[in-house]
């Protein structure tokens, strides 16, 4: 379980939100909408993705 990993997409443009917002998608490895992301499931990872949960789609 300790490597357990989560694909995240980014399906939504940065444009037009909050500067801290752009840079947690980018702390994500998110750059063009559509690309997807393998992230090790830790709750800061997904602290982050809650965050952001309306530019992101999340896949176990």
């Amino acid at each position: 379980m300790a490597d357990s990993k989560i694909k995240v997409t980014l399906v939504k443009s940065t444009a037009g939100c909050d500067a801290d917002h752009r840079a947690t998608v980018r702390g994500l490895g998110l750059r063009k909408i559509r690309q997807t992301v393998e992230l090790v499931d830790t709750p800061s990872v997904r602290g982050m993705i809650e965050k952001v949960c309306y530019l992101v789609r999340l896949e176990d």
